[in-house]
């Protein structure tokens, strides 16, 4: 009998023309694919300097074909601790396939008083992914058009980073 093992598979050759393998891997593997959430679309745009300019708006183009799932948007904001604010707001402008362009505007708190920064942080850089929308559907399949637009009073915002959209399916 001759035996193979690694990290991730056991190999037994008792029969020269049967191989088993363990399935616990496989499993393990199955049962992590099960539990996280779908990634559809991440974009994020780096700023210049560090600086997001009030004329300056990240666009994201996307292609949904499933218009029977649910979705989730999410804003990605990265900044550093020098941001001077406990909030950002924003407009959101969206344009479905052969549609005009919708805004809705966010106010999407940062940090509170009590708890500091409400994002996951390393060394000075924090991110946030604050969520934009409940759970929807695409109406229409197609291309799909995003525009983020900063609309804070200074200009230009001082310690952002980057900014992004991600869109998951919800499982």
């Amino acid at each position: 009998m001759l035996n193979f093992q690694s990290s991730m598979f056991n190999f037994h050759f008792s029969d020269p023309g049967k191989i088993k393998i363990s399935a616990l891997p496989i499993v393990f593997c199955l049962f992590l694919y099960s539990c996280s959430t779908v990634d559809l679309y991440e974009k994020n745009v780096s700023f210049p300097n560090h600086e997001w300019r009030g004329d300056y708006k990240p666009e994201f183009n996307f292609i949904i074909s499933d218009t029977l799932s649910l979705y989730q948007v999410f804003l990605v904001l990265r900044h550093s601790e020098k941001y001077n604010y406990n909030n950002i707001w924003i407009n959101l402008y969206s344009q479905p396939p052969g549609d005009t362009l919708h805004k809705a505007q966010y106010e999407i708190r940062l940090a509170t008083n009590e708890k500091g920064w409400l994002a996951s942080g390393i060394d000075d850089i924090y991110e946030h992914r604050q969520p934009l929308t409940g759970k929807f559907r695409f109406l229409k399949a197609g291309t799909h058009k995003l525009i983020l637009e900063n609309i804070m009073r200074e200009d230009p915002l001082q310690h952002i980073l980057n900014a992004g959209i991600r869109i998951e399916k919800v499982p």
